[in-house]
């Protein structure tokens, strides 16, 4: 393929952002987008000189791959949709609300050779960090993500567990396996979901404790990763990094990644055209949406939902 037909599902916030990449991209020819609300649909399409599609199907169709950026409550059936149809997927996390979904689809991905990568776009800033570089398991990490309200209501339709605290559920998770055991406590504040939680992992060496809030008086993300060798304090705000270890970690990166989205993006177009391997696959993704679920009957289960 000369250039990756890709559509866009979604035409959101982040579906406009998602917009931009693929339109301003080299690899890509930008061939529609659709949403349901159509007014919305055909606003996006034509700030972009491309067709609105009426049926998602249609767009589908006339496709070699897809982003998917539409609220998470639809992830599961427009990803499973994109893949029946042979199309290369790209979705915004989380990759589906279930462990056995997100299973499911990224097995579909892998026996159909399809592309499924999911957008945990903050691997690449810790990867450029050199985090992933350290050759040392973390013994302890906590975590804090943390924020007022998003004034649009942006993804009300899922708790904070989905929404925010599995972006630090995936580089946990990325740094130290599979969780054996998950629970969360939570309240709800100004939506239906819990809209903030705190959860405690176990792991095979090690555990975390990961805290996400989007009802918080101000903005706060932060890290904190306990080596054998000693600490790395990350405020990912102020770039202020404070480290006790012997391994070198950065903590500007704006040079080597100043737009996470657009890199991740851009990895998704390569590898759908096979010009390196996927990013972040949803069989590495869905270890985070089987943190989540964990997470979300716990603390369910806290306030007796």
């Amino acid at each position: 393929m000369s250039a990756l037909k890709t559509g866009l599902v979604g035409a959101g916030v982040f579906g406009g952002y998602h917009a931009g990449k693929i339109a301003g991209s080299e690899n890509t020819e930008f061939v529609g987008v659709f949403d349901p609300d159509q007014a919305r649909a055909a606003a996006l399409a034509e700030t972009h000189g491309v067709r609105s599609f009426a049926a998602q199907d249609a767009l589908f169709d006339s496709c070699d791959a897809i982003l998917v950026a539409c609220p998470a409550t639809y992830h599961e059936a427009v990803v499973r949709a994109a893949l029946n149809a042979n199309c290369h997927v790209m979705v915004e996390k989380p990759l589906a609300l279930t462990g056995y979904a997100a299973d499911q689809l990224a097995t579909m991905a892998d026996e159909h050779d399809l592309v499924l990568q999911v957008g945990h776009q903050e691997r690449f800033v810790l990867e450029a960090m050199g985090l992933f570089d350290i050759a040392e398991t973390p013994t302890r990490i906590e975590a804090w993500r943390m924020g007022p309200p998003a004034p649009d209501g942006r993804a009300g339709d899922v708790s904070v567990i989905w929404d925010l605290m599995t972006h630090d559920l995936d580089m946990v998770g990325k740094l130290m396996g599979p969780a054996v055991r998950v629970e969360a406590t939570g309240r709800s504040a100004h939506t239906a979901h819990i809209d903030e939680a705190t959860a405690q992992l176990s792991f095979a060496v090690g555990s975390a404790e990961i805290t996400a809030s989007r009802c918080h008086n101000e903005r706060d993300r932060r890290m904190v990763l306990t080596y054998p060798s000693g600490t790395i304090a990350i405020n990912f705000l102020t770039r202020e990094i404070e480290n006790t270890t012997p391994f070198e970690v950065r903590g500007d990166v704006s040079d080597l990644m100043p737009d996470p989205l657009g890199a991740a993006d851009e990895a998704f177009f390569a590898s759908a055209l096979g010009a390196r391997a996927c990013a972040i696959p949803g069989r590495e993704a869905a270890l985070a949406v089987h943190m989540a679920e964990q997470a979300e009957l716990s603390a369910l289960h806290t306030i007796g939902a």
